[in-house]
């Protein structure tokens, strides 16, 4: 869960951690005091963690977060704390969500025992439209949510602009209205297949492609691509696209049947990593064509959009593939 400065995150998981559904919740913080443990009876700690009366576990990040999260596993194992169903961590108001991304989809020691859920933003509606303009890390966070908690609406008075600048960050997020008592609980309780679900909307919304963001150049692009893409293709586009827009391509995430071998996959990227397919047993709709969803900061469409013809590549095709490969004529495979 992120948010900037301000932005109410921490107000939210106070109200998450009274709520009687969410005892068996283990809440990952850096500070305890941003939690604000005073208004919670504290039943024993043990060493960073702190069991609280709700049921709910609270500990501080150790060293680095895979270590906290294998510490919190293997503590379960041993029962020497409480067995949870859930990890909710909430990162600092300045944090850059893809470290964190990367942490839980990739490293060894967590991807083992966890699966990622949902990144959780929440969004200061009324110093959103000029946080995203003087603070990039604000635009970052929206443009990677897979969830909007949209807070102090209340305080606003065009709600119309705000939700546009949303929009045009990031269209395919599901987004709550803070007001809404059990926002954050259905933004934690997602269906299993959210981001298969994020996918598929996003892949109908034209204005993703005809809104980008004024701050700081963000975007979000959505394709459907014309044929079914191949394991080679997409191991080339994927080399071609981290080399040539690097840290510009913010995150991608990918509902592809492939060709060669009729497989139906997920997959997802955030900056320069790319994480293992996930395999679908069939199509998770009834729309079966494959797609595309791209975050980028400062990335022409018509770049990205040309990138795509890579995903065709057969086996054996040159996987060091470069943009200018696509739009030389005979360059290409």
């Amino acid at each position: 869960m992120s948010g900037f400065l301000g932005s109410g995150k921490t107000t939210l998981l106070n109200r998450l951690l009274r709520r009687p559904e969410f005892a068996a919740t283990a809440v990952i913080v850096n500070e305890f005091g941003e939690i604000g443990l005073d208004h919670f009876l504290i039943e024993q700690a043990t060493d960073n963690v702190v069991l609280l009366e709700s049921g709910c576990l609270c500990c501080t990040i150790v060293d680095s977060l895979h270590e906290t999260l294998a510490q919190l596993h293997y503590r379960r194992m041993r029962a020497e704390i409480p067995s949870f169903q859930r990890v909710v961590v909430e990162t600092t108001g300045l944090a850059e969500p893809g470290p964190i991304l990367n942490v839980i989809l990739g490293h060894p020691l967590v991807r083992d025992h966890f699966r990622l859920g949902r990144l959780v933003v929440t969004v200061d509606a009324l110093h959103a439209p000029q946080a995203v303009h003087r603070h990039p890390e604000v635009a970052r966070q929206i443009a990677l949510a897979d969830v909007l908690i949209v807070t102090k609406l209340d305080l606003v008075e065009d709600a119309a602009a705000v939700a546009a600048l949303l929009d045009s960050l990031n269209p395919a997020a599901i987004r709550y209205d803070a007001r809404d008592a059990d926002a954050l609980v259905r933004a934690l309780e997602g269906e299993r297949d959210e981001g298969l679900s994020e996918v598929r909307t996003a892949s109908v919304r034209t204005y993703a492609h005809h809104h980008p963001a004024h701050a700081m150049g963000v975007s979000s692009h959505a394709f459907v691509l014309d044929q079914p893409p191949t394991w080679a293709g997409v191991a080339a586009w994927w080399r071609l696209v981290r080399d040539h827009f690097g840290d510009r391509l913010l995150r991608c995430k990918g509902l592809l049947e492939i060709a060669d071998t009729g497989e139906i996959v997920f997959i997802q990227a955030v900056q320069r990593v790319f994480h293992t397919p996930e395999r679908l047993p069939g199509w998770p709709g009834d729309d079966h064509r494959s797609r595309l969803v791209c975050i980028t900061a400062g990335v022409d469409e018509g770049e990205l959009r040309a990138s795509l013809k890579a995903l065709s590549l057969e086996a054996g095709a040159n996987p060091s593939l470069r943009m200018q490969d696509l739009t030389t004529p005979g360059r290409l495979g």
